[in-house]
């Protein structure tokens, strides 16, 4: 029989009702799956769907400039961009100036897609339960959380 004491009594800050990473990753989850209903019939996943809306916004850009924009790493993004362009929505070149960066265009067939998921935020808006003012205030804290993370990045200490 384990005689350890609880967590509750020894290590208060262990608590999972105590982490803020905990509800951040739950909620993350749940409303990432909420878009399976609608991104699955067209064999889209919702990292390839945040890609996409990003070229939609800025036309070509960098597999860096994705990465950077979307929080995600090379190694995540690039077996993405090749699968997307398997499928036909992307091109991908080479940069003239620098062999070493690879830009990504939409193809026409990228660019029809936009018109199936147009209105995919506005459903997805139907399924949070949530005031429009509390939802505002989730994102700008949330985006603020983003921010502060990034320019922390470069200044944080490896774990000895």
């Amino acid at each position: 029989m384990n005689t350890e004491p609880t967590t509750t009594e020894t290590y208060p800050q262990l608590l999972l009702e105590g982490q803020l990473c905990f509800p951040l990753y739950a909620a993350s989850r749940r409303i990432v799956n909420a878009y399976t209903p609608w991104l699955k019939p067209l064999g889209l996943t919702y990292t390839q769907y945040i890609v996409f809306l990003c070229l939609w916004e800025y036309g070509e850009t960098t597999v860096g400039e994705l990465c950077r924009k979307l929080y995600l790493d090379n190694g995540t993004i690039t077996p993405l961009i090749k699968r997307m362009e398997q499928e036909g929505y992307v091109k991908r070149c080479r940069c003239k100036e620098d062999e070493r960066v690879v830009k990504i265009h939409l193809t026409d067939r990228g660019w029809e897609l936009r018109e199936k998921v147009r209105d995919i935020p506005l459903q997805m808006g139907k399924c949070i339960q949530m005031p429009q003012e509390d939802a505002y205030r989730l994102y700008t804290l949330l985006y603020s959380l983003l921010e502060n993370e990034k320019e922390e990045e470069g200044t944080q200490e490896e774990p000895t």
